[in-house]
């Protein structure tokens, strides 16, 4: 019972952590985060492929960023769910209502603005997050399984 309420605790520590992650990223006035996002992709521009790389603020970078972001919070919200035993397809729910959140948040941003196609960017990282996370249980699963019968006979 103690493993489980910790766990439940970190579980909603990174939750929280994450959304404040993406919801202070909004905040940033458009000057800030074109100026972040410039830095995040000259940290990066050795590493990155060329079409990632081109567009003056990072473009692809920053709905890549915006994906990512959304898929840590699918995971998250997975995590939190599968231990309130709550069905995945709330994650989505909730996953998209913080997109909607973060692109309100953006109305008020001097230099910001919403966008659906974000909304959809996020979605579809919220998602990809929970498939990621429940994938890998699955095969987690599969792999203990696998080797404690290996053991028993």
């Amino acid at each position: 019972m103690i493993r489980t309420e910790k766990r439940l605790r970190l579980c909603v520590a990174l939750l929280i952590l994450n959304l404040t992650f993406i919801w202070g990223n909004s905040l940033l006035p458009g000057e800030t985060s074109a100026a972040f996002s410039d830095w995040v992709k000259g940290l990066l521009l050795p590493i990155l492929p060329e079409g990632l790389s081109s567009g003056g603020g990072g473009g692809l970078l920053r709905k890549v960023a915006h994906f990512t972001e959304f898929a840590a919070l699918g995971m998250c919200l997975e995590w939190l769910l599968s231990m309130l035993e709550k069905k995945a397809w709330t994650g989505i729910i909730w996953g998209g209502m913080a997109a909607c959140v973060d692109e309100m948040i953006q109305i008020f941003v001097p230099g910001r603005g919403p966008g659906i196609k974000d909304v959809g960017i996020d979605v579809l990282g919220v998602c990809t997050g929970i498939f990621l996370l429940c994938f890998g249980h699955t095969l987690l699963k599969r792999i203990k399984n696998i080797s404690f019968r290996r053991k028993s006979t």
